[in-house]
């Protein structure tokens, strides 16, 4: 086997995808990453990185392309650090997260159960209800957008085809305020300057919550910038400050003043209503979460009588789901105000059949379990680190019927799985649900039962 050559050329054939979106080819039995690649495609590769046993490089002439190819449709791809998929089409990207699942259960969490495919959306396009943009002061001046792809340097966009037109209009005008009255962006090296991130949520209602984040106790000019919004877009519901002083990648503070309006908006999803505050984790894509907890719903077969545990419940969505089938729901999160907003949600929507505690999943499933608490099903949506070392033991010692697991990560889906197996769980069924097209991650559901 040859040493890697850094800088040198070689043709090299596509023949699969990395997590992250990136082609994968081989040199010599070893693992290449190209970004903007498809699979089946041959490129004169040139190597940038080389280690002992993977190289990263870039496409330099495309030598036979895909018929999945497609041109970007963003001026910005390839620049910013959003859309992974944009060079092909959707079809293309489904086989390709579908062939990860797939991948993941099978060689990680030697699963045997075939994946019925990933759940594509209609729509591709303006599907983000919920925007974080960096504010910083670039090489070109005020840039107000997104980060470059691996690094911290913000990319002034005009516009994103991922979020509603609503945002760009309202972006637009924060930034032209900003201009207008010389007000400072955060410099992150050094910690100064005021204005950290301009952050929009919107509702299937047309309507906005702005909030912006800066590093200190006020704004200049916050009537003006009130009526630059508001001019910008008529749907505008609110606008909040949050106070952010800390040396943190983190981007939002704990404390929040509202400059005008409320700071909130109503959202309706799987026929509940949700109230979201700034800080309430929600996911992205509402058409698609509908799809999502349908199908999560399905998995656990609920008659009306069942008790559910409902792991990482954030503000109740799901759990509020399986209520209305359910004979109970108890569900536990570890933010505290995400519980308040679960409660909150419950007596909203008239759900007496559920009660919520604030904790971390395993220590709540064991206080529960000594209680004498047995559900019959557990469903668990943890974020993308999975599931805690201990908590896998602690779910199978409840001896639910059935568990339903919701990812955002199939590989550490596939590790916990595998724990379930050496527990006495298997998967009987798995389904992905594509709730970010055009970007790299892909959401998952799994059915286990008890052997």
């Amino acid at each position: 086997m040859e040493a890697w050559k850094k800088n040198s050329v070689y043709t090299l054939e596509v023949d699969g995808y990395t997590a992250e979106g990136m082609g994968v080819a081989r040199l010599d039995g070893r693992v290449v990453f190209v970004p903007g690649t498809i699979r089946g495609e041959q490129w004169q590769v040139q190597l940038l990185k080389v280690n002992k046993h993977v190289a990263w490089g870039r496409g330099v002439q495309l030598l036979r392309p895909s018929p999945e190819r497609l041109e970007p449709d963003c001026p910005l791809y390839g620049r910013c650090g959003g859309c992974q998929f944009r060079h092909m089409t959707y079809e293309e990207e489904l086989r390709g997260k579908r062939q990860r699942i797939q991948d993941a259960l099978s060689r990680l969490g030697g699963v045997e159960v075939q994946l019925s495919g990933v759940l594509g959306a209609e729509n591709t396009m303006r599907y983000r209800n919920k925007v974080q943009f960096p504010v910083s002061v670039e090489k070109n001046g005020l840039a107000v957008g997104y980060y470059r792809s691996r690094s911290h340097d913000v990319l002034d966009a005009p516009d994103c085809a991922l979020q509603p037109v609503s945002v760009t209009a309202l972006r637009k005008a924060f930034k032209e305020w900003m201009e207008r009255y010389n007000v400072s962006a955060y410099e992150e090296k050094l910690g100064t300057g005021l204005v950290r991130h301009l952050y929009v949520r919107t509702n299937s209602r047309g309507e906005s919550l702005v909030c912006v984040v800066v590093n200190g106790n006020a704004l200049p000019h916050e009537a003006e910038l009130q009526q630059c919004l508001l001019q910008a877009e008529p749907g505008l519901a609110g606008v909040v400050l949050n106070v952010n002083t800390r040396d943190t990648n983190v981007i939002l503070g704990t404390e929040y003043r509202t400059l005008w309006g409320r700071d909130w908006l109503e959202e309706e999803l799987c026929g509940l209503s949700f109230r979201l505050s700034v800080p309430s984790f929600f996911q992205i894509n509402r058409t698609q979460t509908q799809r999502l907890y349908a199908l999560a719903l399905d998995f656990a077969g609920l008659t009306g009588e069942e008790t559910v545990l409902d792991l990482y419940c954030g503000i109740g969505t799901i759990s509020l789901a399986m209520a209305k089938r359910a004979g109970k729901v108890v569900g536990a999160e570890i933010v505290p105000q995400a519980i308040e907003d679960a409660k909150e949600n419950a007596r909203r929507n008239g759900m007496e059949n559920t009660e919520f505690f604030c904790g971390d999943a395993g220590a709540v499933a064991e206080k529960l379990a000594r209680e004498g608490v047995r559900p019959q099903v557990i469903c668990v949506d943890p974020p993308r680190k999975g599931l805690g070392e201990e908590v896998p033991a602690i779910l199978a010692g409840m001896e639910p019927d059935r568990m339903v697991y919701v990812s955002c990560d199939p590989a550490t889906l596939a590790r916990d799985v595998k724990r379930f197996g050496n527990l006495g769980y298997r998967v009987v069924r798995a389904q992905g649900v594509d709730l970010f097209p055009r970007c790299a991650h892909v959401e998952t559901v799994v059915l286990l039962t008890r052997e």
